[in-house]
């Protein structure tokens, strides 16, 4: 079982998997992944040139067709901290993220 995108996503189908492999991809660099509550993912990156500006350009175009979630990015450390919030209703969407930065399904 992948990555499901959900049904209230506003971003055309022909873009979903194009949308999944580029959060795949970003979240496969990720250096830690941690489920801070059941609706509260935190994922860390190591620092690199650009990967700021990379998450926040991802995550802005995420938000406008999945308005249910609730993201936010901070660079402690020198890393960068993306922290994912979805309603009870989407706790499903956070797993398959948590998937994704896991290498797929565990």
């Amino acid at each position: 079982m992948g990555f499901e995108v959900p049904a209230s996503c506003t971003l055309p189908t022909a873009q979903h998997p194009v949308r999944v492999a580029e959060l795949g991809a970003l979240f496969a660099t990720a250096s830690r992944t941690e489920r801070v509550g059941d609706r509260h993912l935190r994922v860390s990156f190591p620092a690199h040139h650009g990967l700021d500006s990379q998450v926040r350009e991802l995550i802005e175009r995420e938000s406008e067709c999945c308005s249910f979630f609730d993201f936010a990015v901070s660079t402690p450390g020198g890393q960068v901290v993306l922290d994912v919030r979805v309603p009870a209703a989407r706790v499903d969407v956070l797993d398959g993220l948590a998937q994704l930065s896991n290498g797929g399904p565990r």
